[in-house]
């Protein structure tokens, strides 16, 4: 009888582990660039065609909304640092390789404004629907470059159900 009132802990953890494993997470959506420049690992724009994986959960217009956002900041930089790149490339041995600083500092400009972007859009609007966007850095499909996509990821619920 003393063996029904025991507390045996090994089956409070089983309990715990298949509680969270009802927590499923969604794989993230990927949107390549699409332009026909980039420039250190950025493509002049992303692509605005609506991923199916969002299907309920985002509507088609804040998507291309965003992505337009996204595409108008890619549009005022990218052409400045493609000309740098090419007044860099023709003196860069006349001045060991430093013409291309500007270049560098320019994509880190980029980079850093299209971030900014992305966390108004998140704070704004995605962090209420339940996903987050980031820019990140990807492998390409057929070679061992690095291009910069935008990585759509679900945020998991917090199971309110579940003593803390």
């Amino acid at each position: 009888m003393a063996d029904f009132d025991a507390i045996d802990p090994a089956m409070e953890e089983e309990d715990t582990s298949s509680m969270e494993s009802y927590t499923q997470i969604a794989e993230p959506v990927i949107i390549r660039g699409t332009g026909n420049i980039t420039v250190f690992g950025l493509s002049n724009q992303f692509c605005r065609d609506f991923p199916c994986e969002l299907t309920g959960r985002l509507a088609p217009e804040e998507f291309k909304g965003s992505v337009s956002r996204l595409n108008g900041v890619l549009k005022k930089t990218l052409p400045m640092s493609a000309r740098w790149l090419l007044c860099g490339c023709c003196f860069c041995l006349c001045t060991c390789g430093c013409s291309l600083w500007p270049v560098i500092c320019l994509s880190k400009r980029t980079r850093h404004s299209l971030e900014k972007t992305l966390e108004a859009e998140n704070t704004n609007l995605y962090h209420k629907l339940g996903l987050h966007w980031k820019l990140a850095r990807r492998k390409c499909d057929n070679s061992s470059l690095m291009e910069y996509v935008l990585v759509i990821e679900t945020i998991p619920k917090k199971d309110i159900f579940r003593p803390d």
